[in-house]
C-alpha cells in the first residue's frame, strides 16, 4: 500500500470530525473520544509506538500487539466508566511511553506472550484514564468508539510509517523510539 493511499484513508477517517469542529452539534462523546488520544502527548506517543513496534515484529505479533492494545484499552475504558481508578495511573501511562519507546528504539522482539502481557497492561492504564475522563452528558459507547477509533488510526499510522519507509530509514524509527522513551522519563520525573 502506498503512502498516498494510507494518507488518503486516514483523511477520510478523520473528515467527519471536521464537520463537528464548531459548536452547535451536541457532541454525544464521539469527538471527545477521538480527541483524547490525540490531545495528550503521553497517549499520542504510546499509541504511535505500538504501531511502530508492531511493524518491527514478525508473524502474528504484527497484528496481535495493536489488537491487544485496543482490546485491553477498551476494557480499561469500561472500568474507568465505572469509576475504577488504578494506583499510580499517571505513572503507569508515563512508564508505557518509556517502555514502548525503548521497545521501538531497541527493536526488541521478546516472546509473544511477554510482549502481549506488557502491551495489555499498558493499554489498561490508558483505557482507565480515558474512561475516567468521560465528559458529562456524553454517551460512554460513542466516547469509547471515538477513543478506540483514534487509537487504531494512530497504531496504523505508526505501522504504515515503518512499512512504507525504506529499510535504510530504520535508524530514524529507532531514533523516534528513543525520543519517545526520553519523553517517558521526563513524564515520570514531572
Amino acid at each position: 500500500m502506498t503512502l498516498k493511499r494510507i494518507l488518503g484513508a486516514l483523511t477520510l477517517l478523520l473528515t467527519p470530525a471536521l464537520a463537528f469542529a464548531h459548536p452547535g452539534h451536541d457532541d454525544n462523546g464521539l469527538i471527545a473520544g477521538i480527541g483524547h488520544p490525540l490531545g495528550g502527548l503521553d497517549h499520542l506517543l504510546a499509541m504511535l509506538a505500538v504501531g511502530l513496534w508492531a511493524a518491527q515484529q514478525q508473524g502474528a505479533a504484527r497484528l496481535a500487539l495493536p489488537c491487544t492494545f485496543v482490546g485491553s484499552m477498551f476494557i480499561g475504558g469500561l472500568l474507568g466508566f465505572e469509576g475504577l481508578n488504578l494506583p499510580a495511573l499517571e505513572s503507569g501511562i508515563a512508564a508505557s511511553v518509556l517502555a514502548l519507546g525503548l521497545a521501538v528504539a531497541l527493536a526488541v522482539r521478546p516472546p509473544l506472550v511477554m510482549a502481549l502481557g506488557a502491551t495489555a497492561l499498558f493499554a489498561l492504564f490508558h483505557g482507565v484514564a480515558h474512561g475516567l475522563e468521560l465528559p458529562d452528558m456524553s454517551s460512554p459507547w460513542t466516547y469509547a468508539a471515538g477513543f478506540v477509533a483514534a487509537t487504531a488510526v494512530l497504531h496504523a499510522a505508526g505501522y504504515a510509517l515503518v512499512r512504507v519507509l525504506p529499510q535504510a530509514a530504520a535508524p530514524l524509527v529507532r531514533l523516534a523510539g528513543a525520543a519517545s522513551a526520553a519523553t517517558g522519563v521526563w513524564l515520570l520525573a514531572g
